[in-house]
């Protein structure tokens, strides 16, 4: 288990497919543990020391907070290049920030409000609905993103559909004649706008057929586990060796830090700086529990402050 990636997620996460796809266009063997669509989380917060949002991954004693750096290590554990969003330039890229960023954001926005409230409620009852809208309004609390309202949500999103159809009217897939990780980063927040909207995507031929197409990669190879199995894989294994650090750092190595994204989710993880390269900051978190845990965050898109 320790050579192969735990994902702590939960079925419905949009950031979550992002992973599961590139699982399955690997075909990878993965280890998968669901979680609480809202914190506490008790699978995972041990672990990653509060880390707020969904999904993390797990390899051992080493934590990876972030998609984009989850992505890295699926990418690192396959040899599959493609997997990293560090491989996507061009209009690609462009549009996978895109997705990412204001279309994310208003994928939910565009659907008509008592739409979006039904399938809530269908999924998580009245207080379940009650306790989810609250949670998620925290998420945005003390972060630089923001909701859109419906009117602005439905241009941002219809937009992007009509540039995506120009895209894939001419290109296969987003980075050209085979699937990266610029599909599954386009996908996710259209999957999260299907799944609310509980209907087909209202879009062009090309884009539908291949919102088809990437839904049908899978998931690759799926191996559920519990809590404890998690719990014993940080226990049983040491952090791997560090990466240099590039000397850019402006906290001293050894330093109480916390780190907390700047967008949403600002939760705060607090640890002993370990290491800042060009691509990550890595906290080493002495635990009684597990012993000594690395958690590792993108350093774009992520701030740090000492303590």
């Amino acid at each position: 288990m320790n050579n192969s990636m735990i994902l702590h997620h939960y079925e419905s996460s949009p950031y979550a497919e992002k992973i599961r796809l590139m699982f399955g266009l690997t075909d990878s063997t993965w280890y998968s543990l669901i979680s609480p669509v809202w914190p506490p989380r008790s699978n995972i917060d041990p672990l990653s020391g509060g880390y707020r949002r969904i999904p993390v991954g797990q390899i051992g004693a080493d934590i990876f907070c972030d998609s984009s750096l989850i992505a890295n290590e699926i990418s690192r554990l396959t040899g599959n290049k493609a997997i990293s969003p560090s491989s996507i330039t061009g209009h690609a890229k462009s549009l996978m920030l895109r997705a990412e960023g204001d279309v994310f954001f208003a994928a939910i926005g565009a659907i008509p409000p008592r739409r979006a409230l039904t399938t809530m409620l269908l999924k998580f009852g009245p207080v379940g609905t009650y306790r989810f809208i609250k949670d998620r309004s925290k998420l945005l609390t003390g972060g630089s993103s923001r909701t859109p309202g419906t009117s602005k949500a439905t241009s941002i999103f219809t937009s992007f559909l009509s540039d995506l159809e120009q895209h894939l009217s001419e290109n296969t897939y987003i980075n050209g004649d085979l699937p990266s990780v610029a599909d599954f980063a386009t996908y996710h927040p259209l999957w999260l706008h299907v799944s609310v909207k509980r209907g087909a995507i209202d879009a062009g031929p090309a884009v539908q057929q291949w919102f088809d197409k990437i839904g049908h990669i899978g998931h690759g190879q799926q191996q559920n586990i519990t809590q404890a199995d998690a719990f014993a894989a940080a226990r049983d294994a040491n952090p791997r060796s560090l990466p240099t650090s590039d000397g850019t750092e402006e906290i001293e190595l050894g330093s109480t830090v916390q780190v907390a994204p700047l967008d949403y989710g600002v939760v705060p993880v607090q640890g002993e700086l370990a290491a800042v390269t060009d691509e990550r900051i890595i906290l080493a978190r002495a635990t009684i529990d597990f012993g000594t845990v690395h958690v590792h965050f993108p350093r774009e898109g992520y701030g740090m402050t000492a303590q």
